[in-house]
């Protein structure tokens, strides 16, 4: 397994490079060596500038949901995005420019999220994916009022089903 990912690893990170290579050579021949070169440190600087400002932001939300004791997933996912999103920005690159640009930008990060929770759950069994509905129905409680006239509350039985809504194109699995 880990084969198989190390190898789609790096099969990934070599058509990447070779994707930025072929569009640094574009560029240059578009408008020159000199000015490429400068606009790959610009978006560099660009890069460091966007990190410290959105990377600040992102973890004064994290800090504000912690002092509020309230779930931080979305905050979480936001300062991962951004985390990301500077990385590519400060590597030399104009594709990596782009995904990062996107990541970092309040605007579109969420359509960044989105994607990745599309890509994340298409991955996941279908068994396993969300929306999980629980239909149950409560009966009446067994062997009826306690014993002895005491006020003591007998255990209610519930039954209940699990419904997966399941695309008729996949079986359900077992």
């Amino acid at each position: 397994m880990a084969r198989v990912v190390g190898g789609r690893l790096r099969l990934f990170v070599g058509l990447a490079v070779l994707a930025e290579l072929a569009v640094f050579l574009v560029v240059a021949g578009w408008i020159g060596i000199g000015w490429t070169l400068l606009a790959t440190l610009a978006t560099s600087a660009l890069g460091w500038l966007l990190l410290a400002r959105q990377g600040t932001r992102a973890l004064t939300e994290l800090r504000d949901r912690a002092r509020s004791r309230q779930a931080a997933g979305r905050e979480l996912g936001d300062a991962g995005l951004v985390a990301v999103g500077g990385l590519l920005m400060v590597l030399p690159g104009f594709l990596g420019d782009v995904l990062g640009l996107l990541c970092l930008l309040p605007g579109t990060r969420g359509l960044v999220r989105a994607a990745l929770t599309r890509f994340v759950i298409g991955r996941i069994p279908v068994a396993l994916r969300p929306p999980v509905r629980v239909r149950s129905a409560r009966t009446e409680p067994l062997g009826g009022p306690a014993a002895g006239g005491s006020t003591r509350m007998t255990p209610l039985v519930i039954e209940g089903e699990i419904v997966r809504d399941v695309p008729e194109d996949r079986p359900p699995v077992s």
